[in-house]
């Protein structure tokens, strides 16, 4: 099986160089890029399965970046955001990052955060075909396709995958932390309010009535089984 294709982004060589190392005893195929203009026009070229992007970039931001490239892309983005910068993982995050690492950082960690988002995809797009009807929303997990009222609805493959996750078991109350588990897998050791951050952007896409929020608790799909 062909080995994922990554993109590293980041303005210095030496992180350029070590995440590069990292990622191709790994046996990935790792293309790079050092400014925002580069990054949009190697994402274009490379069809990378994953994105290591940056924020703070010369010519055109990390964010800026982003939301060029969720215009076109589903791809999983992981951004790399300075330690004290809470205000640019939440801005990272709404403008449809899939997670997020803290600088500096043990490229270890990163390798084991990518290895686990490739792996999750790759179960993703090995699922075959269920599809679950309910009132107003239809999920094909096949075809990784959403349907509200019978209107196609965009999401990221991590809007798609939580949504998923809730849907599988309509009802049930699920908590952010078996979210996590469930959506970004066991080893996840990011901040839990990713959670709430994609949760936001599904309702958005797809109806604020169809997750209801259990205080204290977490999220239910409330939609009616078919």
């Amino acid at each position: 099986m062909a080995k994922a294709k990554i993109l590293v982004v980041d303005d210095e060589p030496g992180i350029l160089k070590l995440v590069t190392s990292y990622l191709e005893k790994e046996g990935y195929q790792v293309y790079t890029a050092a400014d925002g203009p580069g990054a949009l026009k190697a994402a274009r070229a490379f069809k990378p399965d994953l994105i290591v992007l940056d924020i703070m970039l010369p010519g055109m931001d990390g964010i800026e970046v982003l939301t060029h490239l969720r215009r076109e892309s589903d791809v999983y983005v992981i951004m790399l955001t300075a330690k004290t910068e809470e205000t640019d993982k939440i801005v990272g995050l709404s403008v449809g990052a899939d997670d997020y690492v803290t600088k500096p950082f043990s490229p270890r960690e990163l390798v084991a955060r990518v290895k686990a988002a490739l792996r999750r995809l790759h179960t993703g797009a090995a699922k075959t075909g269920e599809v679950l009807s309910f009132q107003h929303v239809r999920i094909d997990s096949g075809s990784r396709q959403v349907w509200v009222d019978e209107q196609p609805v965009e999401l990221t493959t991590t809007e798609f995958d939580l949504l998923l996750a809730l849907a599988e078991q309509p009802g049930m109350v699920f908590s952010r932390e078996r979210l996590l588990e469930k959506v970004w897998g066991h080893d996840y050791y990011g901040e839990i309010r990713v959670v709430d951050v994609h949760i936001g952007h599904i309702r958005r896409k797809i109806g604020e009535h169809f997750i209801a929020t259990v205080r204290g608790v977490g999220y239910r799909f409330a939609d009616e089984r078919i």
